[in-house]
């Protein structure tokens, strides 16, 4: 057995520091007294700590506690959160926009970055973007970012950090933009899988953010997923961790292949298939692109049903209290109170029982995924994300968790996520802050995991 290390007094100091300033981030401006109290150091090893950060440009006094001045010990040290900026950008087929924050995570610029042409296989698109990002962060005074993370579509490679455009049809300007970026932010630049983002928004502070173990299923123009066990994202051995658009399921007619997912799970749950659902049952679609009209219709199926606008947990007993009968939808879509109260599907909102029917079938389907993967992770929880996700809310959720119960014998919780459609934002942000406090903050100690 290998003996336990002892940590050097130098790494002690880095921890001891760390700790003090993700207090200063936490609780804003505090003084010595309470740094001492907060971390139990001794009044000279707190005095010896601040030197040091205030040495290193990190922390610095921004006033005094009270109303009255009572000296040193009433002096109230704060970060200095211009010390870093770093970015966070959300990466689409045609679109990108880009969020810019301090070191204390304050968000000084937020825009959407023109994409002329997004379909350009050269270098124009690329550059266009980033002398967008360059603007935007001129109007900020920031010069150069720290660290940059960008959440695209695609497969990220775990080992080298390359986008993988492979199969899946992403415009060059992808690899152009990434490519670009150091050299034109100064910046330590991190891509991420967008899905894999949006778990991390939710896991920070939406529907999994009380479980270290979960699986985001993502309903959007595709399918796709992100494992998060023991509080830590799984990304596979090449990056496809969750790439559930592949899986082979019944209903399709057809199987996968390795550059086309149109036989998996995809053609089941894609935006285009739940419109495709959606028609069947004489449910007309909204005007617009695939994504966003398969969302538009989840919703107004749910309204129609008796759902409310929520994405709160599935399993309140608000929810199950409020969970439309269909035999009931049945009787009100055929009563004169109904008949009379009920836009007709012609005019855009579905009638009760066509709308309950419609999103049991899409719950079937989903909760094919959603059996798949508990049998595979048994992650406790399915969140259910992206626009059609997102669309279906608390009602959908737990139309999926009933069916999910007769496919598996593992208790599976299935929530909506809370994230909104900033998930992948709200995801890379706080990855991008991370990283620029890991190494700013306790550049002695080792990389996390």
């Amino acid at each position: 057995m290998t003996p336990a290390r002892t940590a050097t007094p130098r790494t002690a100091r880095a921890i001891n520091d760390r700790i003090a300033l993700d207090l200063l981030v936490e609780h804003g401006p505090l003084t010595a007294t309470q740094l001492r109290d907060a971390t139990g150091l001794s009044r000279p090893s707190v005095a010896d700590l601040v030197g040091r950060l205030q040495e290193d440009g990190l922390v610095t006094v921004v006033g005094e506690s009270g109303s009255a001045r009572r000296g040193p010990n009433a002096r109230l040290y704060g970060l200095v959160a211009e010390r870093a900026h770093v970015a966070a950008l959300d990466v689409r087929l045609d679109s990108a926009t880009a969020v810019v924050a301090d070191l204390s995570g304050r968000t000084v610029a937020r825009t959407a970055l023109p994409v002329p042409s997004p379909r350009e296989a050269d270098a124009a698109t690329a550059a266009a973007v980033l002398e967008a990002l360059d603007a935007a962060l001129a109007r900020v005074a920031v010069t150069e970012l720290h660290t940059v993370v960008v959440g695209a579509p695609g497969l990220v490679d775990p080992a080298t950090g390359a986008l993988n455009r492979a199969g899946i049809g992403l415009p060059a300007w992808h690899a152009e933009l990434v490519r670009g970026l150091p050299a034109r932010t100064g910046a330590r630049v991190r891509v991420e899988n967008e899905v894999n983002l949006a778990a991390i928004a939710e896991l920070r502070g939406g529907a999994a953010r009380d479980r270290d173990t979960f699986v985001l299923l993502w309903l959007g123009a595709g399918t796709g997923a992100a494992v998060v066990l023991d509080g830590a994202l799984r990304r596979g051995a090449s990056g496809g961790a969750g790439e559930i658009g592949f899986l082979p399921v019944p209903g399709t007619d057809a199987l996968p292949a390795h550059d086309d997912c149109g036989g998996g799970l995809h053609a089941l749950t894609s935006a285009a298939a739940v419109l495709a659902l959606a028609a069947e049952h004489g449910i007309p679609a909204p005007a617009g692109d695939d994504t966003t009209a398969a969302a538009a219709v989840v919703r107004l199926a749910c309204e129609a049903a008796g759902d409310t606008a929520t994405t709160e947990s599935a399993g309140n007993a608000a929810d199950t209290a409020g969970a439309p009968d269909p035999a009931r939808a049945d009787a009100a879509s055929t009563g004169p109170a109904g008949a009379a109260s009920r836009p007709s599907a012609a005019g855009g909102t579905p009638p009760a029982l066509a709308a309950e029917v419609f999103l049991t079938a899409l719950a079937e389907r989903i909760a094919l995924a959603a059996a798949a993967v508990a049998a595979v992770l048994d992650p406790g929880r399915v969140v259910l994300g992206g626009e059609t996700g997102r669309a279906g809310g608390a009602g959908l959720a737990r139309r999926v968790e009933r069916r999910l119960r007769t496919l598996s014998p593992l208790p599976t919780e299935v929530r909506a996520a809370r994230s909104g459609g900033g998930a992948v934002l709200s995801g890379a942000l706080p990855t991008a802050l991370d990283a620029a406090r890991d190494d700013l903050f306790a550049p002695d100690l080792p990389p996390p995991g």
